[in-house]
């Protein structure tokens, strides 16, 4: 199956809980929005549009969200590609939109973008990457992982970068539940067209 068809699937939801108008708000939603608003993010987006309905789980869950994306101790590919493996894990396209072109930019490659869209193990793995995967793999299939494989983590990562991985991992399965039971859609600025033509 190509990253193509089975971005397609992310069309055609209605959404469950849209984005609530900052005039419409109550107070402690309002103060959350406009916390996010001047935050790295610069708006009420993704899985924060549902998440508001509960403006102080957001406020808290944004905060880890943003230590793991902007200031965790893992290289930027590494985050990236480990939110690429959660995203395709829970089918969650507004993740996968979002993070395809930043995880390019960071330097992952285009074969192991395809083969994660496909739902294959990617064959042209560097050896952090490698490790990553393995790791995260391990981890949804058994709900743990193995001593050789905890030690290869470690290794490259340090104990701080396991647990930063396992952040990364814990929240953006949060978020993706989220958006998956909220029908979230992806992003209607043409990211959407524009994903699904980006050539691989």
């Amino acid at each position: 199956m190509s990253q193509a068809k089975w971005l397609v699937g992310a069309v055609g939801f209605q959404d469950r809980m849209p984005a609530i108008a900052l005039d419409k708000m109550n107070e402690p939603q309002r103060k959350a929005a406009e916390e996010l608003i001047a935050g790295p993010r610069g708006g009420v987006k993704g899985p924060f549009i549902p998440l508001i309905r509960s403006p102080e789980l957001m406020e808290r869950l944004q905060k880890v969200g943003e230590y793991l994306r902007f200031k965790s101790s893992l290289e930027p590919r590494i985050s990236e590609f480990i939110m690429l493996i959660v995203s395709r894990e829970w089918t969650q396209h507004f993740e996968w939109f979002v993070h395809v072109p930043l995880a390019r930019k960071a330097g992952l490659n285009g074969e192991t973008i395809e083969a994660l869209a496909q739902g294959r193990r990617p064959t042209e793995m560097r050896e952090d990457e490698q490790i990553a995967y393995e790791f995260c793999d391990e981890l949804f299939r058994t709900k743990g992982v193995s001593d050789g494989t905890y030690q290869r983590a470690v290794t490259r990562f340090g104990e701080n970068g396991v647990i930063d991985v396992l952040g990364v991992v814990g929240y953006f399965t949060t978020v993706s539940m989220v958006m998956n039971v909220a029908h979230t859609p992806p992003a209607d600025d043409g990211s959407v067209s524009a994903l699904l033509l980006y050539p691989l």
